[in-house]
């Protein structure tokens, strides 16, 4: 098996008024274009206004959503939705398969959620050499806007530093040709 890079799953939930314009594929596209990240899967749900039940939706035709889909719960063709839990090594972290089902079952009804599947493409050798040099993930995740206002000052003058010295070496770099 080839070597795959950090594997996250991020769920974005939608209210009934939601504007489905293009413009979040249209992103996830660039990134994949620019070997940023690659989608492993992607499946929109949503949340039946009458019975309460998450509902799979189907994404133009795409054949995804069967990996996602078996986390949530779903018996797709083929799919009983078994397998080995993740984390069986002792180093888990992450979202395990109970919270991804969750995250459907906390939709209010009418609402809908796109669950997506990425592999960070930009963090294998990173991985790799976490891994190499026997370090163990023990957490990760997106600061929430608090944690990023608490040291907001400090972000923005290490943005700064950081700017500097990049327009310094690119000036250094291009004085001395």
């Amino acid at each position: 098996m080839s070597e795959i890079g950090p594997v996250q799953m991020v769920a974005i939930a939608f209210g009934p008024d939601a504007r489905f314009e293009g413009r979040i594929m249209a992103e996830l596209a660039k990134l994949e274009q620019q070997e940023t990240i690659r989608i492993l899967d992607l499946l929109f749900v949503s949340k039946d206004p009458e019975s309460g039940d998450l509902v799979a939706l189907d994404y133009q035709g795409e054949d995804l959503g069967a990996i996602i889909g078996a986390l949530l719960g779903f018996e797709f063709d083929g799919n009983g939705g078994s397998g080995p839990e993740a984390g069986a090594d002792g180093h888990a972290f992450g979202l395990t398969r109970a919270q991804i089902e969750a995250m459907g079952e906390a939709l209010d009804p009418g609402h809908s959620a796109g669950f997506l599947l990425i592999e960070h493409v930009w963090a294998r050798d990173f991985k790799r050499a976490v891994r190499d040099a026997g370090g163990v993930p023990i957490g990760e995740g997106f600061l929430t806007p608090e944690a990023v206002g608490a040291v907001a000052q400090e972000l923005v003058a290490m943005s700064a530093a950081v700017e500097e010295a990049e327009a310094e070496s690119a000036h250094g770099t291009a004085s001395g040709d």
